[in-house]
């Protein structure tokens, strides 16, 4: 599954390093203010306050961008698991007025879902992904042998047509929910411009000679909480939002029935 630079870390490991990096850039620029309050006591918090939450301005644009890139593509991601499930029911359905293979064809359609299943259970994309794409060729082989045999049939026409989806939906499926993720450069901006910002906060306060503030961590969490949230969005398969799979199930539970 491609991914970031931000993947090297687990999910907790994204808030840890996020808290950390947060609470350095602030307490780097108190220090900052505090040495500047000394060598330049004619340099006021007042202009700098202003540019501060000009910086902060633009870091709440991003979070809030970056935070509706995210659940866009896991809203995406759900819709493509309901219209993958719908397509395989009715291959499923349609595979049943076959005039040959259908019980072939129904089993593979089984072991497809299967497949589907299995990956967001174990998480092994690569092997899940080989496999559904060798179930596609065992089923694409059957509605080609169906297609030269039976060329004007109505039937075997509708069950390529609805095969043909769902091997479309297969590659939809890679793109929005695997490969789409937020670009690490989006990720590197949100991250240097929160320190900047950040540090900003706390150079404005080490200029005024003020002490340092427990409102600064609280800051520091909700940040980093933030942050948290937006990279188990962008996850698939990972942390606690996670795309329901009930339509699988559900599908999968309606082709117990006998083929008939």
């Amino acid at each position: 599954m491609p991914g970031t630079w931000l993947d090297t870390l687990p999910l907790w490991g994204v808030f840890g390093a996020t808290l950390l990096l947060v609470l350095l850039s602030v307490e780097g620029g108190y220090r900052l203010g505090r040495y500047r309050h000394k060598v330049s006591p004619r340099e006021k918090e007042e202009p700098v306050g202003a540019m501060v939450g000009a910086t902060l301005g633009l870091l709440a644009f991003l979070l809030a961008f970056t935070f509706g890139l995210a659940a866009t593509r896991f809203d995406a991601r759900r819709t493509v698991v309901l219209d993958e499930a719908n397509a395989i029911g009715t291959t499923y359905l349609r595979a049943a007025m076959l005039p040959e293979y259908r019980d072939e064809v129904r089993t593979l359609l089984q072991d497809y879902v299967d497949v589907r299943l299995e990956v967001v259970r174990t998480n092994d994309v690569g092997a899940g992904v080989r496999r559904s794409e060798a179930l596609q060729g065992q089923l694409w082989n059957r509605a080609v042998g169906l297609g030269q045999k039976h060329p004007g049939s109505i039937v075997v026409g509708l069950f390529i047509q609805s095969l043909n989806e769902v091997i479309d939906l297969h590659a939809k499926r890679l793109a929005v929910a695997l490969r789409s993720r937020i670009p690490g450069v989006i990720w590197a901006g949100l991250y240097g411009l929160a320190v900047l910002a950040l540090a900003g906060i706390g150079y404005q306060s080490g200029l005024a000679g003020t002490t340092r503030s427990l409102e600064t961590v609280v800051v520091a969490v909700a940040f980093s909480l933030v942050i948290w949230l937006i990279a188990d969005l962008d996850r698939p398969g990972e942390g606690f939002l996670t795309v329901s799979q009930q339509a699988m199930l559900d599908l999968r539970s309606s082709m117990t029935e006998p083929a008939r």
